[in-house]
């Protein structure tokens, strides 16, 4: 499991994150906390994989804890705590320094849950691959880059769009086992050769899996499942 530590001055939306985060595969949420210092001492008490942290706190400037988390001595036993910025602060400045202390992700307020849900399901597919690697080519870096950007329609492969990627996505993470491309295009209302490459896409970006079912004759048939 993925830990995380929810950061966040607004009761209401840390418990809107939280609801989210322990709804999402392969994540739990260890403590909520609202001001700058019970959040440090959090992360000293539960050494979390992952913080979701709100720059605007009421004793200190997020930006203050974001460099105390990922400063000198503070590396966990599974090395330094990754931080995602949630944040209404819009000024580039801010957004600078977030990535320059070593924030994974700079998310803007307000925005859909499915949006935080999918930097989560990134994340968690780039920590995957990740755990697979000792030493690595340029492609690895490239992958694992790539792998905690949200997608946009510039980053698909040529004649997808983010719309029905998001809509497969959705419907293969809400079913409750595996899924053939023909069961994909029925409850999408897309072709069956589009459904076929928006899953092999989800696959390439490890966010979904592929398993091969033999019958007693014939090719075998191509069923996805979603990554947890």
């Amino acid at each position: 499991m993925i830990r995380v530590l929810i950061v966040d001055d607004d009761a209401r939306v840390a418990q809107n994150h939280r609801e989210l985060v322990d709804s999402t595969a392969g994540f739990e949420v260890v403590d909520v906390e609202h001001t700058a210092a019970s959040a440090v001492a959090a992360v000293q008490r539960h050494a979390p994989d992952l913080v979701l942290l709100d720059l605007f706190l009421p004793d200190r400037p997020g930006l203050d804890v974001l460099r105390e988390m990922r400063g000198p001595g503070q590396a966990t036993g599974a090395g330094l705590v990754d931080v995602v910025v949630i944040t209404a602060l819009r000024e580039l400045a801010h957004v600078r320094t977030a990535l320059q202390s070593g924030a994974l992700h700079y998310l803007l307020k307000p925005f859909p849950l499915a949006t935080l849900r999918e930097v989560l399901e990134r994340y968690a597919a780039m920590r995957r691959t990740a755990d697979r690697l000792s030493t690595v080519t340029q492609g690895d870096v490239d992958q694992l880059i790539s792998l905690l950007r949200p997608t946009s329609s510039a980053a698909l492969p040529k004649g997808l769009t983010a719309t029905t990627a998001t809509l497969v996505a959705e419907t293969l993470r809400g079913a409750a086992g595996d899924l053939s491309a023909a069961e994909v295009s029925e409850a999408t209302g897309i072709a069956r050769v589009t459904a076929r490459r928006y899953l092999e896409h989800l696959c390439t970006e490890k966010r979904a899996e592929l398993r091969l079912q033999y019958g007693s004759a014939g090719r075998p048939e191509h069923r996805y499942r979603w990554a947890n």
